[in-house]
């Protein structure tokens, strides 16, 4: 097993400087770090992963609280997608992840517990409502955090979100564009800020574009397939049904077409649905779904960058980004059907 020892042995580098070239210090020249990290490479050299968190005291570890609204937990395509963007670039410094159980044992416990109990380095969040009561807590902690599509600010807490509310903006001028008067709305989950967002963008652009705002017209959809079905075919009972829908997420909207179809409805003669996400296999359904980009990878990789900073750099101020989005135009919208 090749130590540190041998590797001061073969660069002449003493093994102080070794072991700050191979444990991140920033009090050697980035040349002797490069060279010194060259030959560990070559050598085979593995660190102990114990030593390396007593010498740096650091666990190495992220921890990643998710909230499960909807049963579909991390299988979501949106979550997998900026998971795995995130653990490639955490992992690159060496950190790995720990996903967080709802509970300790027969006891459930606040974020900070959590973290605490793990000695995690940092934690990320994802999916979790505004008004959960943990939060504050962690906010007010020295935890470093970063949350995905949550608006959590604290001296060690910032947040990476997608400009949700020009995105659904994006969406409702698309569909005005092609002459569409009567647009509802399948909403996410509003105590998130996703789901708030992007209902905040559907009502500006009723009010922008001079479109009467009908109460009758918003209809929840949970972010599920199932939900989406369920809030179209109610959308298919008004007395005046819309002629386009823009729901808050791709598996709504999924949901809203298969309603339709069932009714009798073609996609997009009869109706027109725009979604948001462009989840994987948006564009492989029938007909492919017109719907706003999120940047997912981007997500993942500025929230990692982010949480590092705050990890490493103890000074860091916490990040607040928002990621432009983009809408992708295909098949599932047309101009409505003459009465």
């Amino acid at each position: 097993m090749i130590t540190i020892y041998d590797i001061a042995k073969r660069s002449g580098y003493s093994i102080t400087t070794v072991s700050k070239a191979l444990n991140g210090y920033t009090d050697i020249s980035e040349k002797t770090r490069r060279k010194i990290q060259k030959l560990a490479e070559e050598m085979g050299y593995r660190p102990n992963s114990a030593a390396r968190s007593l010498s740096m005291k650091r666990s190495w570890m992220i921890g990643v609280f998710f909230q499960d609204h909807v049963n579909s937990g991390l299988l979501h395509p949106f979550f997998i997608e900026v998971i795995e963007s995130f653990k490639k670039e955490v992992g690159k410094k060496g950190y790995d992840l720990l996903f967080f159980a709802n509970q300790l044992g027969e006891k459930e416990i606040s974020y900070v517990d959590h973290s605490e109990h793990r000695n995690v380095d940092g934690v990320i969040i994802l999916g979790l409502s505004r008004n959960d009561p943990f939060l504050s807590e962690l906010v007010q902690s020295e935890i470093p955090c970063v949350s995905v599509d949550l608006d959590l600010v604290g001296k060690h807490v910032g947040y990476i979100t997608s400009d949700n509310i020009e995105g659904a903006f994006q969406a409702m001028e698309y569909l005005y564009s092609l002459g569409h008067r009567k647009i509802a709305h399948i909403s996410g989950i509003l105590e998130t800020l996703a789901g708030q967002q992007r209902y905040i963008g559907y009502q500006r652009a009723i009010e922008k574009l001079g479109l009467v705002y009908r109460s009758d017209y918003i209809v929840d959809g949970n972010y599920t397939v199932e939900g989406g079905e369920k809030a179209m075919k109610k959308l298919l009972s008004l007395h005046e049904p819309p002629t386009a829908v823009f729901a808050a997420g791709d598996l709504m909207a999924i949901g809203a077409i298969k309603a339709a179809k069932e009714a009798g409805l073609r996609i997009p003669e009869d109706l027109s649905v725009v979604g948001f996400d462009n989840i994987s296999f948006s564009q492989y359904i029938s007909p492919p779904l017109t719907t706003v980009h999120q940047q997912k990878d981007l997500l993942g990789i500025k929230a990692a960058e982010a949480l590092l900073n705050l990890i490493e750099e103890k000074d860091t101020v916490p990040s607040i980004l928002t990621i432009k989005t983009q809408l992708m135009i295909r098949e599932s919208c047309a101009p409505p059907a003459k009465p």
